[in-house]
């Protein structure tokens, strides 16, 4: 009997030995061609979904060159979840989150964002004067959002168009 040399791809693999779903496996193999075709040296794995979104597919990269994964301001990455999410995401079919991180790059960025906003809410109190921040994807904004939305004294708001939209930290008059 002739051995065969079966080559099995990473993504197959890992998709059989935890039972992903097709759309999972699907994420998975594009981003492993993509980070491939950009010969970059990283690994890209699937990573179990956090508890409260159990349904988000989420990809985790890591390896030497992972930064420039992330780009100036996590650009890169983002564009990367972007073109993920749409390839997993059809017109007429059951949409699911995907979420593509490296290196634990976006809880750093949200917890950084998180701290300068309650710094500048402090801030905006105490100066009694509305703070813009600089234009803001909608994830950072959302993270902004959420960080003030318990925050004594000030209220956030959106404003802006496109690539242009940002965050105002307004501070409320005692009455």
């Amino acid at each position: 009997m002739s051995e065969q040399n079966v080559e099995t791809s990473a993504s197959s693999v890992e998709a059989r030995d935890q039972n992903i779903d097709e759309k999972a496996a699907l994420v998975l193999e594009f981003v492993e061609n993509v980070i491939e075709d950009m010969e970059m040296d990283c690994t890209v794995r699937l990573k179990r979904p956090r508890e409260e979104s159990p349904d988000e597919i989420y990809i985790e990269i890591a390896g030497p060159d992972s930064g420039r994964i992330i780009g100036k301001k996590g650009q890169v990455l983002q564009a990367l979840q972007f073109l993920a999410h749409r390839v997993v995401n059809r017109p007429g079919e059951e949409k699911r989150h995907v979420l593509v991180d490296a290196e634990g790059y976006r809880s750093r960025r949200d917890d950084n964002l998180a701290s300068m906003a309650k710094k500048l809410g402090k801030q905006a109190v105490e100066l009694g004067k509305v703070i813009t921040f600089e234009p803001m994807n909608p994830r950072d904004r959302r993270v902004v959002h959420m960080a003030l939305a318990k925050f004594e004294g000030v209220v956030t708001k959106s404003s802006g168009e496109g690539d242009d939209r940002r965050v105002q930290i307004i501070p409320v008059r005692r009455t």
